[in-house]
């Protein structure tokens, strides 16, 4: 029997991402995994037992990750324009600096896969949230809203801001970079249409 060797293992790992975002999940195969990560095919099957096993666990791990800094210096009790603050700097600084698997995990949950991963993380992001919202209700702070309505007001204009920047260019098509000041108008907007 062959022992795991953690070096190869974290290469495979590597490639297998990088493999998944450029060729998407219908495109990938152990066989193209095994040639880029420079291992026979064999070897994968001593992590994997098969590529969805690979995709899978990649992608508790990258969810696990996301949910742990999405959620540090994070608390339930604080009030809405400061928790919010903390979730956008948490989701940015995660997205610009980890984006091979942010990428992978938005792709992730286009396919049937989201489902077998969705339990653990939504519940917690629902557990986090959920009671950070119902905070902010009982405080006064804001009015109840679906999860979806709040998450495409107090969200959706982070993750545009991102794409952006991963796309290096505006709108327009000029030179375009994220800064904090950018960050900061933007929130300054979504708060002023959250709260009461």
């Amino acid at each position: 029997m062959r022992l795991r060797d953690e070096k190869k293992e974290e290469i495979v790992r590597k490639k297998a991402l990088e493999l998944l975002v450029q060729l998407g999940f219908d495109g990938f195969s152990m066989q193209k995994l095994a040639k880029a990560a420079g291992v026979s095919p064999a070897t994968l099957y001593i992590y994997y037992k098969d590529k969805e096993d690979l995709i899978l666990r990649i992608g508790e791990e990258v969810g696990e990750r996301m949910v742990k800094a999405t959620f540090d210096g994070f608390h339930q009790e604080m009030d809405l324009k400061t928790g919010l603050w903390v979730q956008w700097t948490n989701r940015a600084n995660f997205h610009l600096n980890h984006y091979l698997e942010t990428q992978f995990y938005e792709q992730l949950k286009l396919t049937p896969y989201k489902d077998k991963l969705a339990e653990n993380i939504t519940a917690k992001f629902s557990q986090e949230m959920g009671g950070f919202m119902k905070n902010a209700v009982k405080n006064g702070e804001t009015n109840r809203m679906k999860p979806e309505v709040f998450w495409s007001v107090a969200f959706a204009p982070l993750y545009n801001l991102i794409r952006f920047h991963m796309a290096g260019k505006s709108m327009g098509g000029a030179p375009y970079q994220l800064s904090e000041q950018d960050m900061k108008a933007a929130f300054d907007i979504v708060i002023k249409g959250i709260k009461k």
